[in-house]
């Protein structure tokens, strides 16, 4: 392969997979720079506490960092997994985030395309049968749970231990992660996450009613009716 057929290769990945590309460098600069600005405040309070400040290095492998990244994944993957589980069930008229309203539930196997529908270039376990079709269909809400489950026990056990360390700097007992899990600093925490992620959703689907974004599929094309229900642009 010649030097120019290798650029332009390169060009064809870079073009085909340009969108999660650009949100993986954005979250890797906006996780940088929250470790940055994390550092700086949590170096501040140590300093105002009267007790020594710590490396960056240190910071982000702390519970501190911990808790603070956690608690956004967690709520992210809520709000992601409760959206793909309703819209199985529940339609917007005029929101292209919604199906068509005739549409609502499960759908068919051959609306799915699975089983003796699937075309030939469909995934092998929606060509298949039983629970491996099954698991498949669910995969990824599955994944999204996962995830969530994951990232809110981790943000639990972190902001334990960095309650804890707050109440002895104070001169006060630690807490157990039980104890933690019934005090309103959990769910002070965990709740201002949950309400901002359900409040972005519910203005996405009521927005994209009437508003549009030209060539965005996440609009309905510019000229469509504010009825029209499940088009993408």
């Amino acid at each position: 392969m010649t030097t120019r057929d290798q650029r332009h290769g390169w060009r064809k990945v870079l073009f085909e997979n340009g969108l999660s590309l650009a949100f993986a460098l954005l979250f890797l600069g906006a996780l940088a720079g929250q470790a940055l600005a994390g550092h700086a405040r949590f170096n501040r309070e140590l300093l105002d506490d009267g007790f020594a400040p710590v490396s960056l290095g240190g910071y982000v492998t702390s519970s501190a960092f911990g808790v603070d990244v956690l608690e956004n994944w967690q709520s992210e993957f809520l709000q992601f997994l409760v959206f793909i589980v309703a819209t199985v069930w529940l339609v917007q008229r005029g929101s292209p985030e919604s199906k068509p309203l005739d549409r609502a539930g499960r759908e068919s196997d051959a609306q799915q395309r699975v089983g003796r529908f699937a075309g030939p270039a469909a995934p092998r376990a929606a060509r298949g049968h039983g629970l491996r079709r099954t698991l498949y269909s669910h995969s990824l809400a599955l994944v999204m749970g996962a995830v969530f489950v994951t990232s809110w026990l981790g943000q639990s056990l972190a902001g334990a231990v960095v309650y804890s360390d707050e109440q002895v700097r104070g001169g006060h007992d630690p807490v157990s992660w039980a104890q933690y899990l019934r005090l309103p600093d959990f769910w002070d925490r965990t709740l201002q996450n949950w309400q901002s992620e359900f409040l972005a959703v519910l203005a996405m689907v009521i927005l994209s009613v009437y508003l549009r974004e030209r060539g965005s599929p996440e609009s309905k094309p510019v000229g469509a009716p504010h009825d029209a229900t499940g088009v993408a642009g």
